[in-house]
């Protein structure tokens, strides 16, 4: 047993010192301490005590349970075995420290070591299997039963949060399941497709595999336990009646029962809702589910329905699933025809021929479409006057079509006609009044009041618009139709519409304007012959003549106009490294006078160009430079040569295209540090820019000078197209400033190189995005090279006892650790409890 405890003992010191205690502070003089310790985990170092003279050990007392344990000479603190959260929350323990003698020299101080829980119980349900019942067609989502677990772990932490959820469904005839779990409670309920397709004809039980998860299942992690659940299904009594018809304004004495709905549950209350709000629904429920209209029904109201049936409990909760009520109104005959317009009024030629359709006579009847009781039928009641015949109309019975029954009228016997016609159904009948205006045809032709308006003299840059000739023309039809209304054209003598015509609907008055500009030197006189027309069209038999002529001479005089360029805008692309002196563009105006022109440019700030006065043809003056300005605008005036006022402007736009004579370079905006101490694996992200457009530099490659110390001390590895990584090779760099020469290529044609001295500091950081100045401080904390000496010469005073058993530890250790990876666990572990 001795040998045993010792072989624990040195393991706890083999693992204090593989842990370099003094890097975590895990030694202290003698005081009251608390430590939270996770459960489980075998053998662990805790603490290591330091006394002061002449105390030589350390007795610990209290809850140890047989675990806890405390090395007596080292003052070391550890676990013999695992603690457990469900057993002890919580260890109370005292030590202080002794001298040869035994007498306490420190002490007692409290030490408290709390049990931290982790996750090692699953849920257990609270019954073994479970058994449900629901109805069919219960409301989806109200439960019907509940399932319970618990588990065993800390209530406070999530290793106790249980989360339900249904894992199968034996059998699962649907895409969907019947059922569903509330993933917190535990309810379980209908689910919307349950509430629909159960049906115990088809299927009367079904098994549920529920599972509950801890971790409030967040994690794959999480235990998982599970158990049936049998559910049986029972047939509904909660059923909607079929469509109820009534008849609109019953005589019976309200409410009248008209239908009755039977819940499951007997002690529910009914009620009736609307899900869009009438005015005020005329239909209610007794505690029976008797189901009253209360009442007379309107159909032309309202011809059908749509309300809801529920039950509540005494809390006012649903118990089943609303069910809808569809209700039907017939109609009965209680709605005479109406007319749709006060008075129809309809227009007719005198010269129509006989059964011509003149229009309708339209009416409608609130009663029921497509029954008896809306049907119309038409009758012709009177006709006033009744000349020359007293039957000249004629309307169809079924359609209320108006037809004449020969070619009878004659507007200089009667200009207008009352109709009343008769409109019925099977019980009223409504007067609809016609009216029938006779208008005129178009027999008469425009006659101008002179067929010759002489001619005018005008100038080529008369505005558009203005006006050059009133004319007239009359026309013997109705006035104010359009048998008399007068069209003016230019018949003759306009091809390109250089004028155009409007006329006064007032006066039938025309009026000759300036349509488009004119042009002495394309047409100086206009020969025009100018018609008159109307735009219904004239009865046969009748032609326009001559009388529907007239014409005007228009003479242009010259106007000095200023040059005219071919073109407003010349566009040209050349690449920005031509040489100078390069024709750029040829540029064109012609004088419409025949003048000679000259040439010039405004706007060339940039001294880019010049232009031959003579031939307008454009040239470099100077290196174009893309970089400076991409789109370059410049005007081009054209003036006449004998008379320089006379000018005009084109504009010339030049686009640049880029060539590669951009080396590129690094962007120093946001230059690179590193931490001081270096620990190894840092990295600065280093940008490439370049002035030249994007496809020339869309790929850069990062290297290293050809420099000793520089590949030595540095490297870079490419992160993307733009971008580098430049990291340190080593850790042993001191707090400066270094200059890592660094080359940059394009994949310009030809790629062009840029070389950067790449200022990179070494500096203590604050945080990882700012360097500071370290202000020193005193520490009361051993550094770690003295608690680990401290830690050896103890070692040095105890190893010529112990040296064979510690060899003999160590043969066990690497037997029962098969891997560096075990190892670096065990070091891990240790790290966290310090």
């Amino acid at each position: 047993m001795f040998k045993l405890c010792g072989l624990q003992f040195l393991l706890v010191i083999h693992l204090a010192v593989c842990q370099n205690l003094g890097d975590l502070h895990v030694t202290g003089p003698l005081k009251d301490v608390d430590f939270s310790v996770p459960e489980g985990g075998g053998v662990r170092f805790i603490y290591q005590f330091t006394s002061k003279p002449p105390a030589v050990l350390f007795r610990l007392t209290g809850e140890t349970d047989g675990v806890i344990e405390m090395a007596p000479k080292e003052g070391i603190l550890y676990l013999n075995g695992s603690l457990d959260w469900e057993t002890k929350t919580e260890h109370r323990l005292q030590v202080e420290s002794l001298d040869e003698k035994g007498s306490v020299v420190e002490g007692p101080y409290a030490v408290t070591i709390h049990v931290t829980d982790i996750n090692d119980n699953p849920p257990e349900f609270d019954q073994p299997q479970y058994t449900g019942v629901v109805r069919q067609n219960s409301r989806p989502g109200k439960p019907f039963m509940y399932v319970h677990a618990t588990d065993r772990d800390d209530p406070t932490t999530p290793h106790a949060q249980v989360t339900y959820s249904i894992l199968h469904h034996f059998p699962n005839p649907y895409p969907e399941m019947l059922f569903q779990i509330d993933s917190v409670t535990g309810a379980i309920s209908p689910s919307r497709t349950g509430s629909y397709y159960l049906d115990p004809q088809k299927q009367d039980t079904f098994t549920l595999v529920v599972t509950a998860k801890d971790m409030a299942g967040m994690t794959a992690n999480a235990f998982t336990s599970s158990t049936d659940v049998i559910i049986t299904v029972k047939e509904s009594l909660w059923k909607a009646p079929s469509t109820i018809y009534i008849k609109e304004n019953s005589t019976q004495v309200h409410p009248v029962n008209i239908s009755q709905v039977h819940s499951n549950d007997p002690d529910v209350i009914y009620d009736v809702f609307e899900k869009e709000k009438s005015p005020r629904l005329p239909f209610s429920i007794d505690k029976d589910g008797v189901i009253y209209v209360t009442e007379p029904l309107d159909r032309e109201k309202k011809d059908t329905y749509n309300f809801y049936v529920v039950t509540k409990d005494k809390e006012g909760e649903l118990v089943d699933k609303p069910l809808q009520i569809h209700v039907v109104v017939e109609d009965i005959n209680d709605n005479p025809p109406v007319c749709q317009h006060a008075l129809t009024v309809l227009e007719v030629q005198e010269n129509e021929g006989g059964g011509s359709n003149i229009g309708s006579v339209l009416a409608t009847d609130m009663d029921q479409e497509d029954t008896l009781n809306s049907r119309l039928q038409f009758s012709i009641a009177s006709q006033v006057p009744a000349l020359p015949d007293s039957n000249l109309f004629f309307i169809q019975k079924e359609t209320g079509v108006l037809q004449l029954t020969s070619q009878s009228l004659n507007k200089r016997i009667a200009s207008n006609y009352t109709l009343k016609v008769l409109v019925s159904d099977p019980v009223f009948q409504t007067i609809c009044e016609v009216q029938v205006h006779v208008i005129d045809i178009n027999d008469q032709i425009p006659i101008f009041e002179k067929s010759d308006y002489d001619s005018v003299t005008v100038a080529e840059n008369l505005p558009v618009g203005t006006v050059l000739l009133e004319i007239q023309a009359t026309d013997g039809d109705e006035p104010g139709t359009g048998s008399s209304y007068i069209i003016y054209q230019v018949k003759e003598g306009d091809p390109n519409n250089t004028f155009i015509i409007e006329t006064d609907p007032e006066t039938n008055r025309g009026f000759l304007k300036v349509n488009k500009a004119l042009d002495f030197e394309a047409a100086p006189v206009y020969n025009l012959v100018i018609n008159a027309t109307n735009p219904e069209p004239l009865v046969e038999g009748v032609q326009y003549n001559s009388s529907s002529l007239a014409s005007f001479k228009v003479f242009v005089t010259d106007v000095d106009e200023p040059p005219v360029f071919h073109k407003p805008v010349y566009r040209e692309e050349v690449s920005e490294d031509i040489p100078v002196n390069t024709l750029l563009v040829v540029v064109e105006a012609y004088d419409p006078e025949g003048d000679a022109v000259r040439y010039s440019l405004e706007g060339d700030v940039r001294g880019w160009l010049k232009i031959d006065p003579a031939t307008g043809q454009v040239h470099t003056a100077s290196a174009l430079d893309r970089e400076q300005q991409e789109i370059y605008t410049v005007d081009v005036v054209a003036s006449e040569m004998n008379n320089a006022a006379q000018q005009s402007r084109a504009t010339l736009v030049l686009h640049l295209k880029d060539v590669n004579d951009n080396p590129p370079r690094l962007d120093t905006d946001n230059p690179p540090f590193f931490c001081y101490p270096l620990s190894g694996g840092e990295r600065a992200l280093i940008q490439a820019v370049d002035a030249d457009e994007l496809w020339w530099y869309s790929s850069f490659s990062f290297s290293l000078a050809d420099d000793l110390p520089a590949r030595s001390n540095w490297e870079i590895s490419k992160f993307n197209a733009t971008h580098a990584y430049l990291s340190p090779k080593h850790t042993q760099f001191e707090e400066k400033v270094y200059y890592v020469p660094v080359t940059i290529n394009d994949n310009g044609k030809p790629p062009l190189e840029g070389k950067v001295n790449l200022g990179v500091n070494i500096c203590k950081c604050s945080s990882e995005k700012s360097c500071f100045i370290e202000v020193q401080r005193e520490h009361s904390w051993p550094t770690a090279g003295q608690a680990f000496g401290i830690l050896f010469g103890v070692l040095l005073v105890i190893g010529a006892i112990v040296g064979g058993a510690f060899w003999h530890m160590r043969r066990k250790e690497k037997d029962e650790n098969k891997s560096q990876e075990k190892d670096a666990k065990d070091k891990s572990e240790l790290n966290r409890l310090a």
